[in-house]
């Protein structure tokens, strides 16, 4: 398991780099009037230019991309109920995300940023889960009936 973690985590950085840099693309196609906007301009102030901010910003993505591919590994452990693995993966991907967004000024600097933030943030968590749990609910049902006629035609 611990090799796993680490195989993870090396595979994330880069992973959570890319995928920042995408969600960059995004938002400045459609909010920066034709223009690149690799960060919010609270981070460029605070770095004091854009290079800086942006090196903050990729180490922090790297960071995020690293978090959640090793605590990935939670959806794994059988022993442990859904709930269990729910609430332990959402620990820790809160206690690495919303730093992260805090340090990367993506959220408001103030208690009802943070709170607002947060509750995206637990929209968008429950919002995945519900499509996963879906998602491998409907696999399941189709290994079972696949498994059930492969049953039934040993029978015949």
């Amino acid at each position: 398991m611990k090799k796993k973690i680490v195989l993870r985590s090396i595979w994330g950085f880069p992973i959570g780099i890319a995928i920042g840099y995408l969600i960059t693309i995004f938002i400045s196609l459609v909010w920066a009037n034709g223009y690149y906007s690799p960060c919010v301009p609270e981070l460029i102030s605070a770095m004091g230019n854009e290079i800086n901010a942006v090196i903050l910003q990729t180490l922090l993505c790297g960071l995020l991309g690293t978090g959640f591919a090793a605590s990935s590994i939670i959806w794994e452990i059988d022993n442990w109920s859904t709930i269990k693995q729910t609430g332990i993966y959402f620990i820790i991907i809160s206690v690495i995300m919303l730093p992260v967004a805090y340090c990367s000024y993506w959220m408001e600097h103030s208690i009802v940023g943070v709170f607002r933030y947060f509750a995206i943030f637990i929209l968008i968590f429950a919002f995945i889960w519900i499509i996963q749990f879906l998602t491998g609910k409907h696999n399941v049902r189709k290994m079972n009936e696949k498994l059930h006629n492969v049953k039934g035609s040993r029978d015949e």
